[in-house]
């Protein structure tokens, strides 16, 4: 066979390489940063082995910003800090300036503007959540919301460094969790099964499709009324919301049966003892908007006991870990009931939760 001549070109549409989007004294110093320090709360200093130095300023955004709210950070950055700015996973806005005078002046114009400068060091970080109504599909309520609440009642403690170490908050809108393992996070549940609506399943499901979503196979072919429909097994059914994305006549929100849960001890780092999974604390909270006082009042126990007992540098669930769970109850005024103790363990002896390699 004979070869042919290539006609066409390839396009690279990938994503750029990070490095454009990088500070020039950052890319200069990639991966030789001698030490760096927090001068004040929001604000972080790094230093090189050349000797250049660089300040980030840190500030909370809403998350959810207009187009003419991300052009005035754009405007503040163009003034401030050469152009560059990042945001967060936690959805905090970065700006990168080499001149420390710029620092000060940056921080009034971003309060003044209602961005406050904050969640470096030992404070309670901005909340790493998950899309909500905005996008997703199977939320049991929309996760905005809350974190609209949870972040007005630690605003105090994300603007200073007061705590015995930093506090790393998440919100999940289903028990999926895609907010990740946190110190205190907020995970939302479905509490009952999907309730089908058979006259519109037919026309709006593909029935192969949402048998297949179910992560239990809790969901099977029935026949209802002659007609081709689907049915939960309630005693498999987990209550996670995922056959509802698939199949909207599979309803399963309800503000009396989507319920909140407050988890704590969830660790990701490596620092002074292995990354740690969450424990339950607190469930079957009702879903009160706007504000969702139950909630917010439940993270402020335990932000409280914390604060109060827990020593230099100690995290949540380490500082759990040498108190104990009894205590912990004590000092948080938490209830608690056999729904919390974990008693999974297939999986328990070959979790790799460190970053240590095992040969």
């Amino acid at each position: 066979m004979s070869s042919q001549e290539r006609t066409w070109k390839t396009i690279e549409s990938g994503p750029h390489t990070y490095e454009e989007a990088l500070h020039p004294v950052v890319r200069k110093n990639y991966g030789k940063w001698k030490y760096h320090e927090i001068p004040k709360p929001g604000v972080l200093k790094h230093v090189a082995e050349s000797g250049d130095a660089i300040w980030t300023v840190r500030a909370g955004t809403p998350r959810q910003d207009t187009v003419d709210k991300v052009r005035l950070l754009c405007d503040i950055a163009d003034k401030y800090s050469d152009g560059f700015l990042r945001f967060t996973v936690r959805n905090n806005v970065e700006f990168l300036t080499p001149n420390g005078e710029n620092v000060e002046p940056m921080i009034a114009e971003l309060e003044s503007l209602g961005f406050p400068v904050g969640g470096t060091g030992m404070c309670v970080s901005a909340v790493s959540h998950t899309q909500g109504w905005l996008h997703c599909d199977i939320p049991a309520t929309d996760a905005s919301g809350v974190v609209k609440s949870m972040m007005d009642t630690v605003y105090n403690e994300f603007k200073d460094m007061q705590m015995p170490n930093k506090v790393r908050l998440s919100t999940s809108c289903c028990s999926i969790n895609c907010g990740g393992q946190a110190d205190i996070a907020v995970v939302v549940k479905h509490t009952r099964p999907p309730r089908i609506n058979h006259d519109h399943l037919v026309k709006t499901c593909e029935l192969p499709k949402a048998v297949a979503r179910c992560p239990v196979a809790a969901i099977r072919p029935t026949v209802v009324d002659g007609k081709k429909s689907l049915m939960v097994d309630e005693a498999k059914c987990i209550c996670c919301g995922a056959c509802f994305g698939a199949c909207p006549a599979m309803e399963i929100n309800h503000p009396e049966h989507s319920k909140f849960a407050v988890w704590v001890g969830g660790k990701n780092s490596n620092a002074r003892s292995k990354p740690s999974t969450m424990s339950l604390v607190a469930h079957n909270l009702p879903n009160n908007p706007p504000r969702w006082p139950e909630v917010t009042e439940v993270i402020g126990r335990i932000l409280t006991a914390y604060k109060a007992g827990g020593r230099p540098w100690e995290r949540i669930g380490e500082w759990i870990n040498r108190i104990g769970w009894k205590r912990f109850f004590e000092e948080t005024g938490l209830e608690f009931d056999d729904n919390m103790i974990d008693s999974y363990r297939h999986a328990r002896t070959t979790f790799n939760q460190s970053a240590h390699i095992r040969f």
